[in-house]
């Protein structure tokens, strides 16, 4: 049984040094509570040290997203652009330095993957957010796409929905045919798998769509 003010984590490394060096970090500290390996639960904290994003590395990072694992916490020697994006496809949620993470920084990342947020390093975080800027700005906006997913015209769907306007009052407006706007409708509901036209409204004001 867990205490309610200790974070539960799991330690897991590619190296046994790494794993221990680590473990003694978190003994110390009485604001987390190191879990074995084979009594962990996916909604646990996982946290990941390596010196780099290797082919060990990726296998242990899908071995965990495959069980569920959804609050990982990665400590590498070096990282670049393109691993991190692979690491948080696989379930990584903050990342650190092993040269930037004492004591302090790992209980924080623990405590940050387990209330459900992130923490990139911010040379980091600058270089992701240009690339995704770049990438709405070169390759989605050309086509009439944003990075939700959507259309122009799929959101402009989506707006008068949620204003209250029926089928035809939609059509009207944006001089399409009934028959269009269901057909939008229905593409971004099955896209999205959202139950109906109430849900993926709901669904795109969450995402900040419209």
């Amino acid at each position: 049984m867990f205490e309610p003010n200790r974070t539960p984590v799991v330690v897991r490394a590619t190296d046994p040094i790494l794993h221990n060096g680590v473990c003694m970090t978190l003994r110390s500290r009485d604001d987390v509570w190191l879990v074995d390996g084979e009594t962990a639960d996916p909604g646990m904290v996982a946290l990941l040290v390596t010196d780099r994003l290797d082919e060990a590395m990726t296998q242990l990072l899908s071995a965990l997203h495959h069980q569920g694992f959804t609050r990982i916490v990665l400590i590498a020697g070096e990282v670049d652009d393109n691993e991190i994006l692979n690491a948080i496809e696989h379930g990584v949620c903050a990342v650190a330095r092993r040269s930037e993470a004492g004591a302090d920084v790992l209980v924080r990342l623990i405590k940050a993957a387990a209330a459900g947020e992130g923490a990139l390093p911010p040379d980091l975080l600058g270089r992701l957010l240009h690339r995704v800027s770049r990438l709405q700005r070169q390759v989605l906006q050309p086509r009439g796409l944003h990075l939700g997913g959507m259309s122009s015209r799929e959101t402009e769907v989506l707006k008068l929905v949620a204003s209250g306007f029926s089928t035809q009052e939609i059509a009207d407006q944006l001089c399409y045919s009934q028959r269009t706007v269901k057909s939008i409708l229905h593409d971004v509901t099955n896209r999205f798998q959202l139950r109906n036209r109430s849900h993926a409204v709901a669904y795109a004001l969450r995402e900040g769509l419209i």
